[in-house]
């Protein structure tokens, strides 16, 4: 009965031999219930998520068992199947029916299995990963799209071109399973290899870290586009409180007015760019789990250059929080471009997800 909790990856910095290996989905982790016409989504912290995808419900009635329990993972794949669509999947999470409905229909989402935790009155979280993985191939052999059995190999050099390859179509990384892994709720037991990457970044503003006022949360980081505009790309969020402290201190004199600054969302707040045509943190950076948010912030004048570490882009900015490597004094700023980013070389996603 749910909630479960799903089991979780610890990061690791190579593809770890004798394991099974599988894509790392970009999308929403999710826990499949069903019992007979009752269908329950999960989300990873427990929360249903039923309602915002219909569509979803409907196909997995028509291709799973009468009674079941699955892990996998909600995506959004695009139209043409080049890749997968994380910032159209953050869309379907609408509080009106209105919208979920319409969304439903114009992007609608499948469902990749990779692990089964129970069938009929069988419960499988015990049994050893490989095990559970013939189980599942055989309790979904008869799937068709919009559900999926996600590819799984045990041979690591396969994997390490997965790695390499399918980033393009929107995976970021593989997961190693040891073969004897039973599954444990909310342990970091799995294995996660992901893409990482570093970048030269304009530091153009901070946020105050919360309940403190000489402290900082976050670091707002920018990168110069082909017109020369400064465009918000990300945050650094990861660091100590005697660092944020620190560099509140440090960098108080940079501070300037919005007037004066690229991202100056004072004229038009509702607008999605600024008049100069970049992207401002205060419209790009709206947080869909978090409506309330204040999301204004300190400018700063677009000095100080840093390095960051990052896995990889969604459109023109970072998917996940940025890592501080190092300050580059020797850097200016305007050397700071999109143009230093590495491009994953275009993949065809109907390669990975055959549409049978």
């Amino acid at each position: 009965m749910p909630p479960v909790r799903p089991m979780l990856a610890k990061p690791v910095k190579t593809i770890p031999a004798g394991q099974i290996y599988e894509p790392k989905w970009d999308g929403f982790r999710a826990i499949i219930f069903r019992d007979g016409e009752e269908v329950e989504i999960g989300s990873r912290n427990g929360k249903p998520m039923t309602r915002y995808f219909p569509e979803v419900v409907t196909a997995l009635k028509a291709n799973l068992p009468d009674r079941c329990v699955l892990d996998g993972e909600i995506v959004v794949v695009d139209p043409t199947g080049s890749g997968l669509n994380f910032e159209v999947l953050q869309q379907r999470i609408h509080p009106a029916d209105s919208r979920v409905k319409l969304l439903s229909s114009q992007t609608p989402a499948s469902f990749v299995a990779f692990d089964l935790l129970a069938l009929d009155d069988e419960d499988l979280t015990a049994q050893p990963m490989d095990r559970r993985r013939a189980r599942l191939e055989d309790a979904l052999a008869d799937a068709r799209p919009p559900v999926y059995i996600t590819p799984a190999t045990d041979d690591v050099d396969t994997a390490a071109d997965w790695f390499n390859r399918w980033e393009g179509a929107g995976l970021d990384g593989i997961i190693a399973k040891p073969r004897e892994l039973t599954y444990q709720q909310d342990r970091r037991v799995m294995h996660k290899v992901k893409h990482e990457r570093t970048a030269d970044c304009v530091v153009a503003g901070y946020r105050l870290h919360k309940g403190s006022d000489d402290a900082i949360g976050s670091l707002l980081l920018g990168l110069y586009d082909d017109d020369g505009e400064l465009s918000s790309v990300g945050v650094i969020g990861a660091l100590s409180m005697a660092k944020r402290r620190e560099l509140y201190d440090d960098f108080q004199p940079l501070v300037t007015s919005i007037e004066d600054h690229p991202w100056n969302w004072t004229e038009d707040i509702s607008a999605e760019t600024t008049a100069s045509g970049a992207r401002s943190p205060r419209k790009s950076e709206g947080s869909r789990w978090n409506a309330g948010k204040d999301l204004s912030f300190v400018p700063l004048r677009p000095e100080r250059v840093v390095e960051v570490r990052y896995d990889y882009m969604e459109g023109d900015r970072f998917r996940h929080t940025a890592q501080l490597v190092r300050w580059r004094p020797d850097r200016e700023p305007e050397s700071c471009t999109y143009k230093q980013l590495e491009q994953p070389v275009a993949f065809d996603l109907n390669e990975v997800l055959p549409r049978r």
